[in-house]
């Protein structure tokens, strides 16, 4: 679907270089982006933010929340996943 978005000079130029840099179109960054951000507030949004084990890193990903310096195994990790639905 064509649509027109109003967006900085400064802003669009940077993603156009960034486009390049990555060898992709304008176009693939901006959806890309779009998404990024959306799946980021869907997960805001959903039991992560509640949980006791998980939290939301700094680029929308889930992660395990720092406990000290306590070790867990690999089966730990997988077994919280499991609970927590992800």
């Amino acid at each position: 679907m064509k649509t027109t978005l109003n967006i900085a000079d400064d802003l669009l130029i940077e993603a156009k270089r960034f486009a390049v840099k990555r060898k992709t179109t304008l176009k693939a960054v901006v959806e890309n982006g779009l998404r990024r951000e959306l799946q980021a507030d869907q997960n805001r949004s959903g039991n992560i933010e509640h949980s006791d084990f998980i939290e939301m890193g700094p680029f929308g990903l889930p992660r395990l929340k720092r406990r000290g310096q306590q070790k867990i195994s690999s089966a730990e990790v997988y077994e919280l996943i499991d609970k927590e639905g992800i």
